[in-house]
C-alpha cells in the first residue's frame, strides 16, 4: 500500500512539474509591435559604364513600423515596414557631377531573430531577406533614370528594455546588402551597377500583445 501511495505521489509530482514547465514555456506574449525613428545611412558605391565615376546617395531620417511574432520565448520573426526618399548624384564622371534627382525606396524586410532574455533587458540578433521596390523616380538633370527592384540580405542587432509588462524601449541596427542595376538616359544610355548597402540605426518604443 505504501508503495502504491508513494508511486501515486511521485506520479502526481512529475505530472505537476511537467505542467508547470509547459505553462512557463507558453506563458509569453507572442506578438509585439515597435515604432521607431530610423536613420538610413547608405554605404554607396557604383560601377558606371562609359563615363566612369561614382555615386552619392543622401542620408535620411524616417519613421518605421515593425511587427514581431514569437514562435518560442527566444525565437521570433520580424517584418519591418518603412519607405524612404533619397537624393542621388553621379560624381567624378567624365562629364563632371550629374544630378540624378531622387527616388523613393520601399524595402520590406523579414528577419528571423534569437532573443536573449536577461530580466528586463532583452538583446537579440537576426538575419533575413529584403526586397526593395524603387518608385516615384525624379530624373533630375537627365532624361530618365530606371532602377531595378532587387533582393538583398539583412543582418540585425538590437535590444528591448522592458518598462512594464506591456511597453518597452528599443534600440536596433540593421545592415542590408542591396545592389541594383540602374539605367540612366542622358541623351545616351548609361548603365550602372549600384551598391546601396544601407546601415539603419533606429530608436523607438514597442508594445507586447
Amino acid at each position: 500500500m505504501k508503495k502504491i501511495i508513494l508511486g501515486l505521489a511521485l506520479g502526481f509530482a512529475f505530472f505537476n512539474s511537467g505542467f508547470a514547465q509547459e505553462k512557463e514555456s507558453t506563458d509569453f506574449n507572442k506578438w509585439q509591435a515597435r515604432f521607431r525613428f530610423v536613420t538610413v545611412l547608405p554605404q554607396e558605391s557604383a560601377t558606371i559604364e562609359a563615363i566612369g565615376g561614382d555615386i552619392e546617395i543622401s542620408d535620411r531620417l524616417i519613421p518605421e513600423l515593425d511587427f514581431t511574432y514569437f514562435f518560442t520565448e527566444n525565437i521570433a520573426a520580424e517584418l519591418i515596414l518603412g519607405t524612404t526618399k533619397h537624393d542621388v548624384k553621379a560624381v567624378q564622371t567624365a562629364l563632371g557631377d550629374i544630378d540624378l534627382g531622387s527616388v523613393w525606396l520601399l524595402p520590406p524586410t523579414l528577419t528571423l531573430q534569437y532573443h536573449f532574455n536577461i530580466n528586463d533587458f532583452r538583446p537579440y540578433v537576426g538575419a533575413g531577406v529584403n526586397y526593395t521596390i524603387f518608385y516615384d523616380v525624379d530624373p533630375g538633370a537627365v532624361v530618365d533614370v530606371e532602377y531595378d527592384n532587387a533582393f538583398g540580405y539583412a543582418f540585425q542587432l538590437g535590444f528591448d528594455y522592458d518598462l512594464d509588462d506591456t511597453w518597452f524601449l528599443n534600440l536596433d541596427a540593421k545592415y542590408v546588402m542591396l545592389t541594383t542595376d540602374v539605367t540612366v538616359d542622358a541623351g545616351a544610355v548609361v548603365p550602372a551597377d549600384v551598391d546601396i548597402n544601407p546601415l539603419l540605426i533606429g530608436f523607438g518604443v514597442g508594445m507586447k500583445f
